[in-house]
């Protein structure tokens, strides 16, 4: 079939997901932090092309490590492209002109699809009771037919954090992190997601420094 493929990955090593987070007057001691469903907002000490003025979706932290997907990097490759390229046929142009996104660094040739509802398909991570992560073929075929989720985004690769890296990253403040709000992922637009974000946590983007985060 050739071309992006979607399946849940492991948990890995990123080795490319520099970052680490928030401030422990709005999260509390670190070794209580659990992250999924929040934002990672990358602040100007980050220089890795990666995730320089990213916005990171934590679907999942726990013991053996986390994952996300950045949702405000759109890519050149749109739905209609990537449709083609796995040999769905995609009937409506409004759904083919929608960008795919880079989700990540790792398994760049893997589709992820972030949405709401859950709805049941057959390979789906819940992330909460309003937010699913789905890897299966079920859901582009739904969408090929003109039935999307009410809130989607499609992206190629996720970031990956192993057992502990998130934390030890944590303290390096090149992140901030807030509890995510779907309406910024879904109904913003890209350009608009990091500085919403950061309006959740009353910090205006035109005051961020390197400094940021040591408050």
């Amino acid at each position: 079939m050739g071309g992006p493929v979607l399946s849940m990955p492991m948990i890995q090593p990123a080795g490319c997901c520099y970052g680490n987070v928030l401030e422990y007057a709005i999260i509390g001691p670190m070794a209580s932090v659990n992250l999924t469903n929040h934002f990672l907002i990358a602040m100007p000490a980050l220089q890795d092309s990666n995730f320089s003025g990213t916005l990171t979706y934590i679907c999942r932290h726990d013991d053996n490590g986390a994952m996300g997907l950045v949702v405000n990097r759109p890519t050149n490759l749109t739905l209609e492209n990537l449709f083609n390229q796995i040999d769905i046929p995609l009937s409506q142009e409004d759904l083919g002109a929608l960008p795919v996104y880079f989700g990540g660094p790792v398994q760049t040739d893997r589709g992820f699809v972030l949405h709401s509802p859950v709805g049941h398909w057959r390979s789906t991570l819940s992330v909460n009771d309003e937010i699913g992560l789905t890897t299966s073929r079920d859901i582009l075929e739904e969408v090929s037919r003109g039935q999307p989720p009410q809130g989607m985004l499609i992206s190629l690769g996720y970031a990956g954090w192993e057992a502990g890296q998130l934390e030890n990253e944590i303290k390096l403040n090149s992140w901030l992190t807030v509890e995510a709000r779907q309406d910024v992922i879904f109904n913003l637009p890209a350009e608009a997601r990091f500085s919403a974000a950061l309006g959740i946590l009353g910090i205006d983007r035109t005051y961020l420094s390197d400094e940021a985060g040591h408050a």
